[in-house]
């Protein structure tokens, strides 16, 4: 059902919430990661290695990559992403880490917990634009 009024544009919205079990793996990756982007300058390199070695939500952030979840969907072409990650309190049993519940807050213009897709990513985080 495609009309005039009909949108090409879909916001997936995905968050994830993972345990951490061997910190040294996830941040020795991430800084494997970093020395393999040949295209990172030697500065931004150093900074990375010290946020990765700094914070695990961190190391995190560089090794998740949300162009691999749509990469391969045949039929959609990525135009924007952005992500972050930090860490946080966690309690399955709280009412606040209900997946399935609707939080009545989005009214469709901004992101309930600001994200604006205008903006570059934080710290902990990066916003791409991919053209075509």
């Amino acid at each position: 059902m495609s009309t005039p009024q009909t949108s090409r544009f879909v916001r997936l919205r995905v968050e994830l919430v993972l345990e951490i079990d061997d910190t040294e793996a996830v941040t020795g990756a991430a800084l494997a990661r970093i020395a393999e982007d040949e295209e990172l300058p030697p500065a931004e390199q150093a900074h990375a290695e010290s946020a990765v070695r700094e914070d695990t939500a961190e190391a995190l952030a560089y090794l998740v990559d949300p162009f691999d979840l749509v990469g391969e969907v045949p039929g959609v072409e990525l135009q924007q992403a952005s992500w972050s990650s930090e860490q946080i309190d966690y309690d399955p049993d709280s009412p606040e880490w209900d997946l399935d519940g609707d939080d009545g807050d989005y009214d469709g213009e901004d992101d309930p917990e600001g994200f604006d897709p205008e903006e570059d990513g934080d710290a902990a985080g990066d916003t791409a634009r991919v053209r075509g």
